[in-house]
C-alpha cells in the first residue's frame, strides 16, 4: 500500500560447484556442460540476491582463492552445487574460512537417464547425488552447519552434449527445489537486514511486564541490530516542525484509508472519534515518521506511562495511528517496549507477509477458534477490508485516551510467529500456523483475528505455554512455517513449530 521508508537489504549470495579435475581430459566437454549449469543456477540465484559465482572449485588451492573472493563480498550465505562426482577435500576450505551457513544443491539436470545411449561422461553429468554424503559427513566432522536440497535442476533447455531430455522446468521436483531455494535466499535478505538494522527503543517497557524486558546488547549479539535509545523529548522537539499543510495531508490519507466509526454499540470507552483527537493523531503520525528518518531506523518499539496528564502522556495518546501507518511502510512499530515482538514483526514484512502486533484476547470454544489482537498498531497491508478508527475514552490498562485502530485480519491461512527470550539469555522462535475465519469480534477499538489452529483452544494454549512465550506475537498471512525456520536456523535461533 505504501513505499517503504527503508526497503529491506538484497541478501549476498556466494555460488561455487564442485567436480573431479581427473574428469576433464579424459571426457571433453563435461567441464563446460557443468560450467553451463553452474551459470544456469547463478542466473536464478540472481533474481533474489546479489551473487558472486566462484565457478568450479575442483582443488584446494582454488578453495583458498574463493574463500578469500566470498569473503570480501561478505556474502549471508553459500550455495555449493554438487555438479558431480568431488573430493571434499578440495573444497571444505571454502566452508571453513567463509563460516557463513553452506546450502548444498543435490540438483540432478534429468529425470531418468537414457539408459540405452548413457555413456560414462553422461553419467559424470548426472551423478550430482554420489559427492553429497561425503560432502556431509566433511561438513559435519569441520564443525560447518550445512542444508541440503535435493531434486531436478530446472532447465528449460536442453544443452547440445546431452543425450537425455533435461528441459524440466515445469517438473514438480524442479519447481520444489527452487521453492526452496528461494526460501534459503529470502532468509538470508531477512539476516542481512536485521543485522544492518537499527532498532528505536521510544521511552521504556510498559512497568512490570518481565516478558518484555531485554538486554539491549543481547539483541545486538543475537540480531545485529543497534538500538537507539530515544527520548520523548526528540519526538517533542520535532513536532513543532509538522507544517499544517503536512498535518491535512496526513488527515486526508487517513480518511481515505479508514473508516472514521461512530459510537461503540456496545462499549461506552468506544466512540467516534472527535475532530481535535483525529488531527492530533496526524499531527503526531507526521512527527513519527520525521523521528524514523532523522534516526534511520529500521524498527521502533515504544511505550510512555505518563501521570496526571502531562505533556508527554498527551503526546502519547495520538501513537497508535501513526504507528500503524510506520508499519505498513515498512517500519513495523511495537507496543509496550517490546522490541522482541518488534523483532518478529520485522520478520515478516522482510519476507512481504505482514507482521500485525498481536496477543491472545480470548478462547472461543465455541467456533473452537482462538482470539488474536491488540489495541495497535496494526499491519494496515493485510487487513480485511478497511480498517476502522475509534476514539477511546480510556485506553485498555494505559494511562490516557485517543484513536485506536479496530480491523482484522484477511482471512485464509496465517502464520504466528514468536520471538521470545529463554533463561539462558537466547533469543527463540515460536512458530504456529493457522486459518483465519469469517467471525464477529469486539467493537471496542482493537484489532482481532478469529484463527482456527489444528488444534483446539485448550491444546493451543498448553503447547504454546509450555514454550514459555512473550505473550505478544506477530500475525503473518499465508503458512510461513518452512520460511520461518530458514531465518531462525540462518540467525542461530532456536525454533519450536507447534
Amino acid at each position: 500500500m505504501f513505499p517503504p521508508i527503508k526497503p529491506a537489504k538484497p541478501p549476498r549470495i556466494g555460488l561455487y560447484a564442485v567436480g573431479h579435475p581427473h574428469y576433464w581430459e579424459q571426457f571433453p566437454g563435461l567441464l563446460e556442460r557443468l560450467q553451463g549449469y553452474g551459470q544456469f543456477i547463478a542466473e536464478r540465484l540472481a533474481q533474489w540476491g546479489d551473487v558472486t559465482n566462484v565457478g568450479m572449485i575442483d582443488q584446494e588451492s582454488a578453495s583458498r582463492r574463493a574463500a578469500e573472493r566470498l569473503n570480501a563480498a561478505n556474502v549471508d550465505l553459500i550455495f555449493c552445487h554438487a555438479a558431480t562426482y568431488a573430493m571434499s577435500a578440495a573444497h571444505v576450505h571454502i566452508a571453513q574460512h567463509c563460516r557463513r551457513p553452506v546450502v548444498v544443491l543435490n540438483l540432478q539436470p534429468t529425470v531418468a537417464m537414457a539408459y540405452e545411449r548413457t555413456t560414462t561422461g553422461e553419467w559424470l553429468a548426472h551423478c550430482v547425488g554420489c559427492s553429497v554424503p561425503e560432502i556431509a559427513n566433511a561438513f559435519n566432522r569441520s564443525g560447518v552447519p550445512f542444508h541440503v536440497v535435493s531434486g531436478v535442476l530446472g532447465l528449460d533447455r536442453t544443452p547440445a552434449i546431452a543425450l537425455a531430455d533435461e528441459c524440466t522446468a515445469t517438473h514438480p521436483e524442479a519447481v520444489g527445489a527452487w521453492r526452496e531455494i528461494e526460501m534459503w535466499v529470502r532468509a538470508a535478505r531477512v539476516a542481512r537486514t536485521l543485522r544492518e538494522g537499527r532498532m528505536g527503543f521510544l521511552g521504556h517497557t510498559y512497568p512490570g511486564m518481565l516478558d518484555m524486558y531485554s538486554d539491549f546488547t543481547m539483541i545486538t549479539a543475537q540480531t545485529g541490530m543497534h538500538v537507539e535509545v530515544l527520548e520523548m523529548c526528540d519526538l517533542m522537539q520535532i513536532l513543532p516542525t509538522v507544517t499544517p499543510a503536512e498535518q491535512q495531508a496526513k488527515l486526508e490519507e487517513v480518511c481515505r484509508m479508514f473508516v472514521i466509526s461512530e459510537d461503540s454499540p456496545a462499549d461506552p470507552l468506544a466512540r467516534k472519534p472527535r475532530p481535535e483527537q483525529l488531527e492530533a493523531a496526524c499531527r503526531v503520525a507526521v512527527a513519527q515518521e520525521k523521528l524514523v528518518r532523522q534516526f534511520d531506523l529500521d524498527a521502533l518499539t515504544y511505550y510512555y506511562r505518563g501521570r496526571d496528564g502531562n505533556t508527554y502522556e498527551t503526546l502519547q495518546e495520538a501513537f497508535i495511528l501513526g504507528h500503524s501507518l510506520l508499519t505498513a511502510q515498512g517500519i513495523p512499530c511495537s507496543g509496550e517496549g517490546d522490541m522482541k515482538t518488534a523483532i518478529a514483526m520485522k520478520v515478516c514484512d522482510i519476507l512481504g507477509v505482514g507482521g500485525s502486533y498481536s496477543e491472545i484476547v480470548a478462547a472461543d470454544y465455541a467456533l473452537g477458534t482462538m482470539i488474536l489482537g491488540h489495541d495497535g498498531p496494526f499491519h494496515i497491508a493485510i487487513a480485511d477490508g478497511q480498517p476502522i478508527l475509534r476514539g477511546m475514552g480510556l485506553y485498555h490498562g494505559k494511562w490516557g485516551t485517543g484513536v485506536s485502530v479496530e480491523a482484522t485480519v484477511r482471512k485464509g491461512p496465517v502464520t504466528l510467529l514468536n520471538v521470545t527470550q529463554t533463561g539462558d539469555g537466547r533469543l527463540r522462535t515460536i512458530i504456529n500456523q493457522g486459518e483465519a475465519i469469517e467471525a464477529p469480534i469486539l467493537r471496542i477499538g482493537n484489532t482481532m483475528t478469529h484463527v482456527r489452529f489444528a488444534k483446539g483452544p485448550t491444546q493451543f494454549m498448553n503447547d504454546w505455554f509450555q514454550c514459555a512465550p512473550t505473550h505478544h506475537c506477530a500475525m503473518s498471512v499465508g503458512h510461513n512455517r518452512a520460511q520461518f525456520q530458514k531465518v531462525a536456523t540462518l540467525m542461530d535461533w532456536p525454533c519450536d513449530c507447534l
